[in-house]
């Protein structure tokens, strides 16, 4: 059974930061390039970031560039994000999800596997 578990969301104030963590289990992970999504209230679900098989190449969308960074770890088919100099405009469901390619992809109907979502609230 092919399982995404993202993890870390919360309530944190403007300027803040935060970690989120996506355990993964059930598909070949090395086979699979990963990525971040959110769904902002009221609005559609939007590509953040990706990372390659390899984990040396991520990207980003413009409104996070520089803030948050992408990561993972093939030894615990894991992927993170740092998510810095947080934002009201960041408060959205976080999802994790999985491309089976060696590059991540901003088309939703690429991704083969979807986590359940963690929750980011950026509030004073």
């Amino acid at each position: 059974e092919v399982q995404l578990q993202a993890s870390g969301g919360g309530l944190v104030q403007p300027g803040g930061s935060l970690r989120l963590s996506c355990a993964t289990s059930g598909f070949r992970f090395t086979g699979y390039a990963m990525s971040w999504l959110r769904r902002p209230p009221g609005k559609e679900v939007e590509w953040i970031s990706s990372i390659n098989t390899d984990g040396d190449r991520p990207t980003y969308v413009d409104s996070v560039k520089g803030r948050f960074t992408i990561s993972r770890d093939n030894a615990k088919n894991m992927i993170y994000l740092q998510m810095n100099s947080l934002k009201p405009d960041d408060t959205a469901v976080y999802y994790c999800a999985a491309a089976r390619s060696s590059y991540g992809s901003r088309r939703l109907n690429d991704y083969n596997y979807w986590g359940q979502g963690t929750l980011v609230t950026v509030s004073s």
